[in-house]
């Protein structure tokens, strides 16, 4: 089987590489000339534009930066859309709202095509090793005919739901990752304000009530103030966005959320949007 895939970022880049390892063939496209390569080494081929790829491929796969980008390349006017066979199954990666996803998938349905929104969630490390956790949303059938090409990427796949489901789950994920991110940076400056020594804190703190994802994760970073870029906060903002215009959709009430993407916000103005989220230990300390 060909499976297309479109952006070798931080994230689409190892998850290439592992559906590669899985004996797929794989075609790639990127806007950097760098990853493109790097894959061609690896045994990828190479697609110009949008319609080769298209045409060479039953399955195509995205992992893009924004929505802006997503709609380009799906419904632009030399977009997947507009180039794929009937019966190609497309699979969109990206964080995405619900909004975009149900439009593009509403035209791929109208084309013959199958859609899954299949946001990831798992970080640059379990990209690598191909266990990111995948919740996927579309047709049952178009789900199953795509899912040994997920678990080629991911070892906790799920369905969700309907078109939309996906992005919705996604972004209900990244709601905690960003307060519990700011949670594990307040603690640590209370903890380490009264005295406590840092490190036999998160140790202790790692098998209590109060341990996180997040919490077990940042810890390192915020005692040695080596934060890196692993996983910008501007990423985070930029989901924190969408989660905003979710709720005025919905009518959803957030004040924890509100607060969380205020600080974010202050974050993005105090130069941290390029540093990893963990540095968001700055607004406290």
């Amino acid at each position: 089987m060909k499976i297309g895939f479109i952006g070798l970022g931080r994230m689409g880049k190892p998850m290439s590489k592992n559906l590669l390892k899985a004996g797929y063939d794989v075609i790639v496209m990127s806007r950097s000339r760098g990853p493109v390569d790097e894959m061609l080494g690896f045994g990828a081929s190479e697609a110009s534009t949008i319609s080769e790829l298209a045409g060479k491929s039953q399955i195509v796969c995205t992992c893009l930066p924004d929505e802006t980008t997503s709609e380009e390349i799906y419904l632009g006017n030399n977009g997947l859309l507009k180039n794929v066979s009937r019966e190609t199954i497309l699979i969109e990666n990206s964080t995405i709202g619900p909004a975009l996803a149900k439009r593009i998938g509403q035209e791929a349905v109208g084309r013959a095509l199958g859609f899954l929104d299949a946001p990831i969630s798992g970080g640059v490390p379990r990209a690598v090793d191909g266990t990111l956790t995948i919740m996927a949303g579309g047709d049952q059938n178009v789900y199953e005919m795509a899912l040994p090409v997920l678990s080629s990427m991911g070892s906790t796949v799920h369905r969700v739901g309907d078109i939309g489901q996906g992005c919705v789950t996604k972004l209900t994920n990244q709601l905690l990752v960003a307060v519990h991110t700011l949670a594990a940076c307040e603690a640590y400056l209370f903890g380490k304000s009264a005295g406590a020594d840092p490190a036999q804190l998160f140790e202790v703190l790692g098998t209590s009530w109060g341990a996180s994802n997040m919490l077990n994760r940042n810890a390192p970073m915020m005692i040695s103030k080596e934060f890196g870029a692993l996983t910008p906060t501007r990423l985070l903002v930029k989901d924190l966005n969408l989660i905003e215009e979710v709720a005025k959709e919905f009518g959803i009430h957030l004040p924890i959320g509100k607060q969380t993407k205020n600080l974010f916000d202050k974050a993005t103005e105090m130069g941290l949007g390029d540093i990893d989220l963990s540095a968001l230990v700055n607004l406290f300390d």
